[in-house]
């Protein structure tokens, strides 16, 4: 496997890995390889320097001097950054009710349920049906936090 870093047309950087320099090359020839921020296809690889491991006193010295950049899940770009505020922005001011989001949805727009806020996860076949039925419902662009093993 070969890590590289990519650059697209629009300056936007980002990293992906390969199985091969071979498979990099046919993948961005046919047009497969994407953007993660603006979904250009015009894709460059960047200079990198090799991943070689340092002796184990020379790693812990450049480890302490290293200034210490931001927090792995920190948003990179201003579109992850938009996206934090969103789910932040959802998440305090409206309630998940998890798989029932479908029903909870169309019985809230029916007016069996109290009027408020909610956000969950459906079926792709109960989203379009709550679309058809006229109940105001839109995609979130994030997956809801779970515990997960």
């Amino acid at each position: 496997m070969i890590r590289y870093a990519l650059k697209c047309a629009n300056d936007h950087g980002f990293e992906s890995w390969f199985r091969s320099a071979e498979v990099f090359d046919s993948l961005n020839a046919s047009g497969l390889i994407v953007c993660t921020s603006c979904g250009s296809t015009e894709i460059t690889k960047e200079l990198m320097a090799p991943a070689i491991r340092p002796a184990r006193k020379a790693e812990a010295a450049a480890a302490a001097a290293a200034p210490a950049g931001p927090p792995l899940g920190a948003p990179r770009s201003p579109i992850e950054e938009a996206l934090a505020r969103l789910r932040r922005h959802v998440e305090e001011n409206s309630e998940y009710v998890g798989l029932r989001f479908a029903r909870e949805a169309r019985a809230i727009h029916e007016g069996e349920a109290p009027e408020r806020a909610i956000y969950g996860e459906a079926r792709i076949e109960e989203a379009f049906r709550l679309i058809e039925d006229g109940v105001p419902v839109a995609p979130l662009p994030f997956r809801p936090t779970r515990k997960s093993n």
